[in-house]
């Protein structure tokens, strides 16, 4: 325990020595005020593409930006929700996220406002992997399914299920998904159905699991939060980033 208690310390140290060189983003996508948050350690950094979780963009995600940054990726934390909406209550959680999953074009529309404004800020647009989190991660597989053009696509107990008339046959860059093999709300079927799906369809990937590990399971400060999956998880995400974004 406390080897990942100094990992973690490791973690927001690197996120605090970028605390102030990131900013929120205000901008829009068809008409609608939409607000992120960017950071970039210097010109030219490879680019992560955050997608949040269903509360909507907060500091968690502002930290695991400030955390890449510190690795050296610049980091577009987009919004999908619309500026100022960051749900607190589950009702309005599914409510946020429920519109999105059946209005799938919006869910792409609003990724591709993402990186445009990105791009707009000096981001490099043409070396970018998508990474997201919970409801995040499913936007992830939206965004890989659409046939962006991008280095890879991460999922971190991500939704893994295949909208119905979809399939991963535009998919253009590497999947990781890393789930957690406890996870209750996204069973392990799940998890062999995309494995399935990616396979027949040609798609490199990589799919790992986590023993004991819940749902959310790297939301550190939350009860299912586990360091060592965690920790674990980060790592590989790491070792992704440097693999395809050299």
């Amino acid at each position: 325990m406390r080897y990942l208690t100094s990992v973690f310390a490791a973690f927001v140290l690197a996120a605090s020595a970028y605390a102030d060189s990131g900013k929120p983003i205000r901008y829009q996508v068809n008409g609608v005020d939409y607000e992120g948050y960017y950071v970039s350690p210097e010109k030219g950094a490879p680019l992560v593409l955050l997608l949040h979780d269903w509360d909507g963009l907060t500091a968690y995600e502002v930290t695991r930006a400030r955390m890449l940054a510190g690795e050296g990726y610049a980091v577009f934390a987009a919004d999908l929700f619309g500026a100022g909406i960051r749900p607190a209550k589950v009702q309005d959680r599914r409510e946020h996220t429920g519109e999105l999953y059946k209005d799938r074009d919006k869910m792409r529309v609003l990724m591709n406002g993402a990186l445009d404004k990105a791009a707009s800020l000096g981001a490099d647009t043409e070396n970018v992997v998508a990474a997201g989190y919970c409801f995040g991660g499913a936007a992830v597989l939206e965004l890989a399914r659409s046939g962006a053009d991008l280095k890879g696509f991460v999922l971190f107990h991500g939704g893994l299920s295949t909208p119905e008339g979809q399939d991963y046959s535009r998919v253009k860059g590497e999947i990781l998904v890393m789930h957690g093999s406890a996870d209750d709300a996204i069973p392990m079927a799940s998890f062999a159905e995309l494995a399935e799906a990616l396979e027949g369809a040609g798609v490199a990937h990589e799919m790992v699991t986590y023993g004991g590990a819940p749902h959310a399971f790297s939301v550190f400060g939350s009860k299912r939060y586990r360091p060592e999956a965690d920790r674990r998880s980060w790592e590989r995400f790491l070792m992704f980033l440097r693999l395809k974004t050299r």
